[in-house]
């Protein structure tokens, strides 16, 4: 596949974000703006819960889907507060919600606890609108424990399973998307992957379609299975796209 292909195909698996501390108005309207690109939309802009009412206004009468983040970053909110959280996004227009799942419980063996609470999620988040979890990979280290992770995130009705909150100093990684693709073949269930965090170049998003399709077959890679959460990454797209001698590929 052209450089030009493969920057077209991981643009419209690109979940355009917007996670900053300094996030601000005027950021989410640029953010809305690029969604819409000459090439195509985007899958989704990821933007923090107090922004999704700006960035649904932005949107409307797109295919590009709103998404936000709860229980975010850490993944130690009460369920009560999490639940609160995604009733209100969802009330203000969010399609998608990004649920960080309570890792630290996990890792003290609270398997329960932690498909009680994504049940909890998914019920919120209901039919027709996506629920992806986080599992912040980097803290949670070996790629069983990945694996195991993403089990249960689709047994507890995780739409997509999300390798990182891209706020941790380990993100995503090859070795944690291919134990997460394992979890999703082996469940068989239609749930996706997203990679996130520190995801910035074409050749970064080579690795993880070109792991997509070896593991789960030619094609299976779109948005409704396939996410990027970056921002980065959008000029390096773009430029490919745009390159000289690209425009007939």
């Amino acid at each position: 596949m052209s450089d030009a292909a493969l920057a077209r195909r991981a643009l419209r698996c690109l979940d355009l974000t917007e996670l900053s501390d300094s996030c601000s108005d005027a950021l989410i309207d640029r953010l809305c703006r690029k969604a819409l690109t000459p090439h195509g939309p985007v899958a989704a802009v990821c933007v923090w819960p107090q922004f999704v009412t700006r960035a649904r206004d932005a949107l409307e009468g797109t295919p590009v889907r709103i998404a936000t983040v709860v229980n975010f970053p850490r993944g130690d909110k009460d369920i009560e507060k999490v639940i609160e959280d995604a009733e209100e996004a969802l009330g203000d227009g969010a399609d998608e919600i990004d649920c960080v799942l309570p890792y630290d419980a996990l890792q003290r063996g609270e398997t329960a606890f932690v498909a009680d609470f994504l049940s909890g999620v998914r019920e919120v988040v209901g039919s027709g609108r996506t629920l992806k979890a986080i599992l912040e990979t980097g803290a949670l280290g070996a790629s069983d424990r990945i694996e195991a992770a993403a089990r249960l995130a689709i047994a507890s009705g995780a739409d997509f399973v999300k390798t990182s909150t891209g706020k941790s100093r380990v993100s995503a990684t090859p070795e944690a998307a291919e134990a997460i693709l394992a979890a999703i073949r082996a469940s068989g269930k239609p749930a996706g992957l997203k990679v996130s965090g520190g995801i910035r170049t074409l050749d970064c998003a080579r690795t993880y379609l070109d792991l997509a399709d070896r593991v789960m077959g030619a094609g299976w890679a779109t948005p409704k299975t396939f996410r990027i959460g970056a921002s980065a990454l959008y000029e390096s797209l773009v430029a490919a796209i745009e390159a000289p001698g690209t425009a007939d590929r």
